[in-house]
């Protein structure tokens, strides 16, 4: 099936019995220390669509809205949406998307610019016939961008936003069931400069990579990286983490991370965590990102920090 990334953003089916189609973004604002995880997914199949909206400051939830089961919406953000109080708006294709929600005690209006073209991290990533591509996803669209606007807390207090972040969309298959576990990480750095890097562990052991680089003009291949992430003692919530990576033109990059703000949520078998990270590069460039560790629930040991390297040596819980 040929999909076109530029219509990624309208409406698209497909026949996998879990096809979905995905909008995600983040942001953080390290001025004012705002910032928010905001995500809209539409299971085609299964008539449902799943919405989330979290909003934290000084490392503290301010605003929460999480829906799993809504009704199915045929909506897309080309040319609009709006389930649960969230609108998205394309006002450029893969380039600038307008967010929108609006309840009688939170207010949001952001404008998402693009800060470079988008790219299909899937097509630059991994073999076609890669386990991950069959069950996961089939496009996965990142770039960085500029997010600016306003929230508006209980009709009072107004906090204009001026953050930077990373949107991504999925389109294809969205088949839990086939992973174990996975680790995301994607730093924006004061220079421009932007990684994408997910280490997939399949429930057979596999293990497949997402893994793209922004060098501050083009986006580049990466040929490997290694993950070494601390977990703290719960067993899911990044403590820390120290990536490194080398890209198609063999220059080796390494940053490490530390965790400003977690929001571990579970979604029927599975535990995901999603966090706001302040990243450094080695030569001392600050950043800022997402990172997410999901797990699942019958694999997950509490206590010391889960090894992802070590994931498909493990069983399930007795």
């Amino acid at each position: 099936m040929h999909i076109n990334p530029m219509d990624t953003e309208g409406y698209i089916t497909g026949e996998h019995p879990k096809w979905t189609q995905s909008y995600y973004f983040n942001f953080y604002d390290p001025k004012i220390k705002v910032g928010g995880f905001i995500r809209v997914g539409v299971l085609e199949h299964q008539r449902k669509t799943n919405t989330w909206v979290v909003v934290f400051m000084d490392g503290k939830p301010l605003y929460t809205r999480v829906n799993l089961n809504l009704p199915y919406t045929a909506g897309r953000p080309d040319p609009g949406m709006e389930i649960s109080g969230t609108r998205l708006t394309s006002l450029k294709p893969l380039s600038n998307v307008r967010i929108e929600h609006n309840t009688p005690d939170f207010k949001l209006d952001l404008i998402c610019q693009g800060l470079q073209p988008m790219v299909d991290s899937v097509a630059m990533s991994i073999d076609a016939e890669s386990s991950l591509r069959k069950e996961v996803t089939w496009i996965h669209m990142e770039g960085t961008i500029r997010v600016t606007g306003f929230i508006t807390f209980r009709g009072e207090d107004t906090i204009e936003i001026d953050a930077t972040g990373f949107r991504d969309i999925s389109i294809g298959p969205r088949n839990w069931d086939h992973l174990l576990c996975y680790e995301l990480s994607r730093p924006v750095f004061s220079n421009g400069m932007a990684f994408m890097g997910s280490h997939a562990i399949s429930s057979k052991g596999e293990n497949s990579y997402l893994r793209v680089w922004y060098d501050g003009k083009k986006w580049l291949p990466v040929k490997r990286f290694e993950d070494r992430t601390e977990y703290e003692k719960d067993g899911y919530t990044i403590k820390s983490l120290h990536w490194r990576f080398w890209d198609a033109v063999d220059n080796m990059w390494e940053y490490t991370g530390k965790s400003i703000f977690a929001w571990p949520s579970s979604h029927d078998t599975f535990m995901i965590n999603r966090q706001m990270m302040e990243y450094r590069l080695s030569d001392g460039m600050v950043g800022y990102g997402l990172a997410e560790a999901m797990f699942r629930l019958d694999t997950l040991r509490p206590g010391p920090a889960f090894d992802m390297r070590m994931a498909n040596t493990l069983k399930p819980r007795s």
